[in-house]
């Protein structure tokens, strides 16, 4: 039974499942590397990313990383740049028995690795759990009802998940897919990035549509060539997250892409935004996509705009003009999204 829990991250998302998880009764710790920060909120009882929500005066603030110590769950929401350093600073002071939650979405920066790799290269004993799916920070932090994946190779590390953190305002869905829930909540990201874009250049519902649905099939292809299973991609974690991320104003990934694609240069538009995971994946996974052989042609655009110096216009009519073929390439629909083959 998970009774207390630490959220490593101060920012909007990690804020936002404190809440979730003080709601259903847990005590909750959250950390931050940085002390000035946890002054204000202690100061307001207030995040400034979740403007006009309150935090109880029982969860608790600090930037002592001992806090991990003698805990049932450990929350890492952290950047995914940073994971890595707070993923080492775990080790020797988080008991074995401990279940830790990556709710961050990203890679390694240097290795490429999903960052439950990343966690588990520096935990190897403890289990660990992604939780990932359609939900922004503003929307879980009010009890919006919201819908989400736990997914584990330890079934029941995902199920104890599940069960201590659903509530009538956040379902949880179990999985031991952790390769496809954490690929399809990451690459989403350079999707959303791509229909911000599409968005800033005054493309149409058409355009994202076709974007939304040629998106997701990058991602499954590269998601199956890493070993995920192909159903995944058309659930919460995949279908899901993407949805969400690529229509919605609380996107950070879509508003950055809005500003490129009307003509912002893409270090300003980064500058105004702050953290965009879709401008560091599509670096990475533009070089997973090579190593596993696999044809991602949007997220290629995307990389190209962001690291290349590319056209958003250009590299859409080059999308648009590639040599046709059947919408299957050679697969059918079902053996890409749907049951077993």
């Amino acid at each position: 039974m998970i009774k207390n829990t630490v959220i490593l991250g101060s920012g909007g998302w990690g804020t936002a499942v404190a809440l979730a998880a003080h709601r259903c009764g847990i005590d909750v710790t959250v950390w931050s590397a940085f002390q000035d920060e946890i002054d204000r909120i202690v100061s307001t009882r207030e995040n400034p990313l979740l403007e006009g929500i309150k935090l109880p005066e029982d969860m608790k603030f600090t930037s002592d990383i001992n806090c991990v110590k003698d805990i049932d769950m450990c929350i890492i929401a952290v950047p995914s740049f940073a994971v890595d350093d707070v993923a080492g600073k775990l080790a020797g002071l988080i008991s074995p028995c401990s279940i830790i939650v990556s709710i961050s979405k990203g890679f390694d920066k240097n290795s490429c690795e999903r960052l439950s790799e990343v966690i588990e290269r520096h935990l190897p004993d403890n289990p660990i759990v992604v939780l990932s799916g359609p939900s922004h920070a503003e929307e879980v932090a009010r009890a919006i009802p919201t819908a989400l994946v736990s997914a584990s190779n330890n079934e029941a590390a995902a199920v104890a998940v599940r069960e201590c953190m659903s509530t009538d305002k956040l379902r949880i869905y179990s999985s031991q897919d952790i390769v496809g829930v954490e690929l399809g909540g990451s690459i989403k990201n350079i999707i959303a990035l791509a229909a911000g874009m599409c968005d800033g250049m005054g493309f149409g519902d058409n355009t994202k549509a076709a974007l939304l649905t040629r998106g997701l099939r990058e991602i499954a292809r590269l998601g199956v060539a890493m070993g995920a299973r192909k159903d995944t991609f058309a659930g919460l974690s995949g279908m899901g997250d993407l949805i969400v991320t690529c229509t919605s104003m609380h996107s950070r990934n879509r508003r950055c892409g809005i500003l490129i694609g009307e003509g912002t240069p893409v270090s300003q538009a980064l500058a105004q935004i702050g953290t965009v995971e879709g401008y560091h994946a599509s670096a990475l996974v533009n070089r997973l996509a090579q190593k596993y052989g696999v044809s991602m042609p949007i997220c290629e655009s995307c990389y190209k705009v962001c690291y290349e110096n590319g056209d958003p216009n250009a590299e859409m009519i080059k999308l648009m003009a590639r040599p046709n073929t059947h919408e299957d390439e050679g697969a059918s629909w079902w053996s890409v999204y749907g049951e077993e083959e």
